[in-house]
């Protein structure tokens, strides 16, 4: 690796496992001290004793982000303390998704939970983080999006809108934070294979189908594109929503 990132600090949120996962690595890799994040201890460990078996930094902190401003003010001041005072990767990447959620079969309680998560959470976790940035001299927001923000389907329109949300809010806190110092950027994955998941299964043809990938990505691409974001590479990169998504919301590739 190039150790892009040596001497800096990063706290991704729902990193024990999958794309969070492959973020932590990725960033630890690049010579990050990385803290780790979710409400799995278990898993969480297995992810820090990986990036240190590798030669990197990172400790674990459990949280359970439940949209409350306690709980995201609360992960802020924690992995702060772990990190020696200084935060300078934030990566929120925390989120729920069900499938099967649709119009008719969507009670408020699902709705809320929903927001919560995927919006509230993260909201007020830059809340605090931000200005900290700015007080620090600077730093740099990343949040993950989601194709289905721009290209619809039939069902998933809940979790939908809070990752269009969630890429409003980051050409705004762009707006607000990147004159202070502090980038803000997001990544939007398409559809990603669990790394656990059998080569052979047939997993989201349909959604891949078309594609110029042609097939569904690996999380690594996912946190290759979090640390071109942290990175001095993208000091010119301000409010953007970089698509890792293999062509899917832009591209229709018909056969002749």
């Amino acid at each position: 690796m190039t150790q892009r990132l040596q001497g800096r600090t990063a706290l991704v949120t729902g990193s024990t496992s999958n794309i969070g996962r492959a973020i932590a690595e990725a960033l630890g890799a690049e010579g990050a001290h990385v803290v780790v994040s979710g409400r799995s201890v278990e898993r969480g460990e297995e992810v820090v004793a990986g990036i240190r078996a590798r030669g990197g930094k990172a400790d674990f902190v459990a949280a359970d982000l439940d949209g409350s401003p306690e709980a995201s003010h609360g992960l802020a001041g924690a992995a702060t303390e772990v990190l020696g005072g200084r935060l300078d990767i934030l990566v929120n990447n925390a989120g729920i998704y069900a499938p099967t959620v649709h119009l008719a079969g969507t009670d408020s309680a699902t709705f809320d939970r929903y927001y919560a998560v995927n919006v509230k959470a993260p909201y007020f976790l830059t809340q605090v983080v931000a200005p900290r940035m700015v007080a620090d001299g600077g730093g740099t927001i990343i949040n993950l999006g989601s194709w289905v923000a721009r290209l619809a389907t039939p069902l998933g329109g809940l979790y939908a809108s809070t990752k269009s949300a969630l890429e409003s809010l980051t050409r705004s806190w762009a707006a607000e934070f990147g004159p202070q110092g502090v980038r803000v950027n997001a990544v939007s994955p398409g559809v990603i294979r669990p790394p656990e998941l059998d080569p052979a299964a047939d997993f989201a043809g349909a959604m891949t189908s078309g594609t110029p990938a042609g097939g569904p990505g690996h999380p690594a691409a996912i946190g290759a594109a979090v640390v071109y974001l942290a990175s001095d590479d993208a000091a010119f990169v301000h409010g953007a929503t970089l698509d890792v998504d293999g062509g899917r919301a832009n591209v229709a590739v018909v056969a002749g």
